[in-house]
């Protein structure tokens, strides 16, 4: 039998384990990336752990998420991850350099090789031929330090694209295609394989844009081939004898298969309040937008950004729409100024704002109240904008500028006089590497480590107990976020200090849960996260789990837990468990006092668990699917407290 390319990778990268789908397995890690909202974190954890310096191939440490530095707290993060870069052997990449997704892809990615970053969004590198996948910051650290990467064996469907794009349509309709398929649920421990005859028509920035939005389906990584232009796009970054061929054989199996005729495709949209939520631009038309916002790692290459320029070369926004636009990368920046677009761009009237993550992380350009915002980002949760009232639609970059132009969610009839603008793939790419900073090796563990008053060390749980008793501090509904959990925006800045972080979980969803749930450990009584379907969807943010362990909470009841977020409550001794039976969510509520007797010995000797709940009088029976290397993980209350955090 054949194999698929993720079967290659995984097989040439296979520390532990059998390669069968549904199989724990160990590989080996080639490259890391880290951003400062989650990389301060991670590199405190690197030290916790004794680690004296990095061991893979390339680790990257981006600042691109907090440069909007009001107070000292974003700059005494980097200047912490500057030091950190230097003693432990980690390329750093100033802010101002770009987006970590689409810098590595310019500058680092490699096809074959595998990538683990600190961020939901670290799949973009498949567009590139690569095994790229998110983490929390703490299996991004174990990866730093030489650990193995524990994964389940994913299933692979082959994504099966032919055709080609009509005018006005591009890779994001396409990804949006896949979301309206295959949905924000349901598809854990699989990975799309994309493969089929259009796929010569689709270059690397399109590829990687499609590789992005996987993350919203929940799939571990998405993949595509590298071939002729994988190889056009390496040498044209001046970066040739990075490329090798890595195709599937031709009799790969796949555990599905789907095809997606790229010329039937129209402009869609993502409607709020979910990726998920699929609608095409012509069920909006005439639909007043208010804010247009375009970048993001997703749709902000130079291709996407010349497209725009070219699109609103010669004319106005509209007077009552707010404009802003965000480079990718210094070098999309660069390439921009040099040929003219972006002078085309400012004289449109857009606001060209910095080559950072901004917008699409809520820190900056929140709409104003009710506002409908059209974005080329990647997530549209409610509230994510920093404004909980506006609606925010994902839609594809020339979406965008029509309704930048016009104020109105436009399809191309509306606009005749204007021709579709061709972007030819560039034949080379300017590559500026002075935002970087190379390891040094006589700093390598002699750089003093420069470290804020707000930066704190990584809290550690205790072993847990032989009974969890408490109360259920918290019930939610489903497809509950990690931002609803540990909110991003104005609140980003105190990630390096879990003390204060933590005060603000679940601020926008029940806002005395924190204050609430610190008494009860205070009293020595445990909480409890009751959860519908799909708990922990989103960004890769371990804060999401580290700062309710903080708090005393021991376990998690859900429907079902997303995957990014099920090994971050493993690695921080938080117990994950679902009901046997989907009916029995409405059997507790918040506030009920509820007990899981010898959960110690239950775990280890696979007992069946079954939850008292004590303010009812009821049990209701509870499943886990753990391996022995989680349920070691948990007992000892969290990775942090092994002997050997590092495999």
């Amino acid at each position: 039998m054949g194999k698929t390319i993720v079967g290659k990778i995984i097989e040439g990268h296979l520390m532990r384990g059998a390669p069968r789908a549904g199989e724990e397995i160990a590989i080996r890690i080639d490259q890391t990336l880290t951003q400062d909202a989650t990389g301060t974190m991670a590199y405190l954890q690197f030290e916790g752990m004794g680690l004296d310096r990095i061991r893979t191939e390339r680790s990257v440490s981006y600042i691109d998420h907090n440069t909007i530095q009001v107070g000292p707290e974003n700059a005494d993060d980097h200047a912490y991850l500057k030091s950190a870069a230097a003693r432990f052997g980690a390329v750093f990449s100033k802010a101002g350099n770009g987006i970590c997704h689409q810098v590595h892809l310019e500058r680092f990615g490699v096809p074959g090789k595998t990538l683990l970053g600190s961020d939901s969004h670290t799949p973009m590198g498949g567009g590139l031929g690569m095994l790229a996948m998110g983490a929390g910051g703490l299996d991004v650290a174990v990866a730093m330090g030489g650990g193995a990467f524990t994964l389940t064996m994913p299933k692979v469907v082959r994504i099966e694209l032919k055709g080609r794009f009509k005018p006005w349509v591009s890779a994001k309709d396409a990804v949006l295609k896949v979301l309206e398929l295959f949905s924000t649920q349901g598809n854990v421990n699989t990975v799309f394989e994309y493969a089929g005859p259009a796929l010569r028509h689709l270059d690397v920035p399109e590829r990687a844009t499609i590789a992005n939005m996987g993350a919203e389906c929940g799939v571990t990584a998405s993949v595509f081939p590298s071939d002729e232009t994988t190889r056009v796009f390496l040498e044209a970054q001046g970066r040739a004898a990075a490329w090798t061929e890595l195709t599937a054989d031709p009799d790969a199996e796949y555990d599905r298969t789907v095809t997606i005729d790229l010329s039937q495709l129209e402009p869609l949209a993502a409607a709020p309040h979910s990726p998920g939520n699929i609608v095409t631009v012509a069920s909006l038309r005439g639909l007043r937008v208010n804010q247009v916002l375009i970048g993001s790692c997703t749709n902000a290459s130079y291709r996407d950004l010349r497209r725009v320029a070219d699109i609103l070369r010669g004319r106005k926004v509209a007077s009552d729409v707010a404009l802003g636009i965000a480079p990718g990368s210094r070098q999309v920046m660069s390439m921009l100024a040099a040929d003219g677009r972006l002078a085309a761009l400012i004289d449109s009237g857009a606001r060209i704002l910095e080559s950072a993550c901004g917008f699409c992380i809520g820190n900056s350009q929140s709409p104003e109240t009710g506002a409908v915002s059209f974005r080329t980002s990647n997530r549209n949760f409610e509230g994510r904008s920093g404004t909980p009232s506006a609606r925010v639609y994902l839609v594809g970059p020339e979406t965008a500028a029509l309704a930048a132009l016009t104020g109105r969610a436009t399809v191309p009839d509306d606009v005749p006089d204007l021709t579709y603008p061709r972007v030819p793939t560039p034949k080379a790419y300017p590559h500026d590497d002075a935002l970087f900073e190379f390891p040094d090796a006589s700093a390598l563990g002699k750089a003093d480590l420069v470290k804020g008053p707000g930066i704190g060390p990584p809290p550690k749980n205790g072993p847990l107990p032989e009974t969890l008793a408490g109360v259920a501090a918290v019930k939610v509904g489903d497809n509950i976020t990690t931002d609803h959990i540990m909110p991003a925006g104005p609140r980003l800045k105190h990630r390096s200090n879990i003390e204060t972080y933590s005060r603000f979980v679940f601020e926008h969803v029940d806002p005395e849960f924190a204050a609430r749930t610190r008494e009860l450990r205070d009293a020595g009584e445990h909480g409890f996260i009751v959860a519908g379907e799909s708990y922990g969807q989103g960004s890769s943010r371990e804060h999401a789990a580290l700062c309710p362990m903080h708090l005393g909470v021991k376990a998690v009841i859900a429907k079902s837990v997303e995957r990014i977020h099920l090994a971050n409550l493993i690695n921080f001794g938080i117990v994950p468990l679902t009901f046997v039976r989907a009916a029995d969510y409405d059997r507790i509520a918040a506030g009920d006092r509820v007990r899981l007797a010898d959960i110690r010995a239950s775990l280890q000797e696979r007992r069946p668990l079954a939850l008292e709940n004590e303010t009812r009088g009821e049990t209701i029976p509870l499943k886990t699917d753990l391996t022995e290397r989680q349920i070691a993980i948990l007992i000892a209350g969290g990775r942090m407290n092994l002997e050997t955090a590092v495999e």
